[in-house]
């Protein structure tokens, strides 16, 4: 993307080096107020959602961002102010634009040139616009108090210092944000660099043809306005990424609540009529509710874990956790071998879960095993989870392939992926799922 916007604002730039430059400008006092409007509200709007985001991260990228943007957007103000006065405004009117320009520039390269980290104090975050407040009235104050003494200000003959620190700014801020996008998943960041790097050709335009008077449009104007509507891009990108992120806050908070309802209500019970089977003395029917007792009380655990297992962890880890707390519950000894680079899904990494936990409670109830190994690699491009057990074994053809084997084919099917079972009456099972 930042590549692409590199070339267009060459060939802008190109374009503008022929005799076009003269012959694009057209006088129209409208259409460049509504312009610099434009390009201050976007400015400030996006510094609005990059401070929600400063209050949520906390991070010194963020705060100097937000700066940049609320100082560049007070510039456009200004400017449009005094374009909307259409008469003279005096030195200190025609130079307080550019110097607010050149502190926001400043700000905006720093944020892309410091590393993602966080600010040690998270209480002064309501007065992030502060420091830059006290600039810009500082400036101001400066500037007005200085305005008899300030050099005379043309457009046909604009000092190159601000034009220069803006345009090396830009350029150095498109570079470190799109660094930054390479290796971060932010969508912010992914428009920050075409943006910048569409405003740094804006500024090379204006060097290269200053434009002649203030209330005429040039295609340095246009690139300008470009790279606001990319930073206009950037700011839907946002918000639709902080409602995402809200969206999936409310789903976490549901599945905590129904993980809090199920441990006080659903694994309580289950546990109480198990405690309450030892008065009775039909031992065989005792035996069989025990163990649909805990079969409920496995799925129930295993339903507890799910809804408050977190989207991001690895499947190496998910399935460690889950075979070890079954092993733990019946004196199993684990032999695991789990490659965590294996990035699956949230639905595959729960059909995973629940096959090897299948595999290892069949070890243990049918199999009389008191070791199983598990393992999770690749063959080749594939990738292959591997349960074997060398315990009593059983013919897969035969009437014991009950509902826990049909169930294991059938998520693994749905992977998509292929179930393969090799078992042997005393010779072991072996199951084996590849996707």
């Amino acid at each position: 993307m930042t590549l692409a916007l590199l070339v267009a604002g060459l060939a802008a730039a190109a374009v503008a080096v022929g005799r076009w430059e003269r012959e694009f400008g057209y006088q129209s006092p409208e259409a460049v107020l509504v312009l610099e409007t434009v390009n201050g509200c976007v400015a400030l709007l996006l510094a609005y959602l990059v401070y929600g985001r400063f209050r949520r991260t906390n991070t010194w990228q963020d705060l100097l961002l937000l700066q940049g943007l609320a100082v560049l957007g007070t510039a456009n103000a200004v400017l449009s102010v005094t374009l909307a006065k259409n008469e003279p405004v005096g030195e200190f009117g025609n130079w307080l634009p550019p110097a607010l320009r050149i502190v926001g520039t400043l700000l905006i390269a720093a944020s892309a040139l410091v590393p993602d980290r966080q600010a040690r104090r998270r209480g002064w975050r309501h007065w992030a616009l502060a420091p830059v407040v006290a600039v810009v009235f500082v400036i101001s104050a400066v500037m007005y108090w200085r305005k008899d003494s300030l050099p005379e200000f043309s457009t046909t003959n604009a000092p190159l210092l601000p034009q220069l620190v803006t345009l090396t700014c830009f350029a150095v801020a498109a570079v470190g944000f799109t660094l930054q996008a390479r290796s971060r998943d932010d969508v912010l960041l992914r428009w920050l660099g075409p943006a910048c790097a569409v405003g740094a050709f804006a500024r090379l335009n204006y060097l290269v043809f200053p434009p002649a008077r203030e209330d005429w449009l040039y295609s340095g104007s246009v690139l300008r306005t470009g790279s606001y509507l990319l930073l206009l891009v950037a700011a839907g990108r946002e918000i639709s990424r902080h409602w995402a992120l809200l969206a999936e806050a409310a789903v976490a908070e549901d599945r905590r609540r129904l993980a809090r309802e199920m441990h006080d209500g659903v694994l309580q019970e289950l546990g109480y009529i198990r405690s309450e089977l030892s008065a009775f003395d039909d031992r065989p029917r005792v035996d069989r509710i025990l163990g649909a007792s805990d079969r409920a009380l496995d799925e129930a655990r295993q339903m507890l874990e799910a809804l408050g297992r977190s989207d991001d962890e690895p499947l190496g880890l998910v399935l460690h956790r889950a075979v070890e707390e079954l092993a733990q519950r019946y004196g199993v000894t684990l032999d695991l071998e789990l490659d965590e680079s294996i990035v699956v899904d949230r639905a595959q990494r729960h059909s995973l879960v629940r096959i090897a936990r299948e595999g290892v409670l069949n070890a243990v109830r049918h199999g009389k095993v008191d070791r199983v190994r598990v393992e999770l690699g690749r063959d080749g491009e594939d990738s292959r989870l591997r349960i074997s057990d060398d315990g009593a074994g059983f013919d897969p053809g035969g009437s014991r392939t009950g509902f826990g084997l049909i169930s294991m084919r059938e998520r693994a099917e749905a992977l998509p992926g292929t179930f393969d079972l090799a078992s042997r009456p005393d010779e072991g099972t072996t199951v084996v799922v590849r996707w």
